[in-house]
């Protein structure tokens, strides 16, 4: 691929919203839930990635993150809480951000999975790679 079309795959993710190629559901567990459940619900969902609640006494603006590949690497320990895994506090990106910006968090921070917000700053959707993917297919 020439730099020249690298430069359009990003001009033109610059020109796309997060909110045009996000899921528009969250789907969410308490941080006390363990991850036998939390796998049985992706599973029966059919989600790579679940919004983890604030535990009791935290923020309650601030969330985590579990993906499948988070249960992949906790596999031994089925009975333990969610919280002890999630990625907290999530990354986030906002429903106006370009999908641009969301690849640039997405590489930086290592990351396959982003929480969107809307723009008074509650939970509404995530972007995945998955999602960047399908755009870039559209791209050509």
């Amino acid at each position: 691929m020439s730099t020249r079309e690298e430069s359009g795959r990003v001009e033109y993710l610059e020109d796309v919203t997060v909110a045009q190629f996000m899921h528009h559901s969250v789907v969410s567990c308490a941080a006390d839930t363990p991850l036998s459940e939390v796998a049985s619900r992706m599973h029966s969902e059919r989600i790579h990635c679940m919004l983890v609640e604030a535990a009791r006494g935290e923020d309650p603006r601030r969330w985590g993150v579990v993906s499948d590949l988070d249960l992949v690497a906790a596999a031994g320990t089925r009975k333990a809480p969610v919280g002890s895994i999630a990625e907290t506090p999530a990354l986030t990106v906002s429903t106006a951000d370009s999908v641009a910006r969301a690849v640039e968090l997405m590489k930086h921070y290592r990351t396959a999975h982003l929480l969107v917000l809307d723009l008074n700053g509650d939970p509404v959707g995530v972007i995945s790679t998955l999602d960047v993917a399908r755009i870039m297919a559209r791209t050509d």
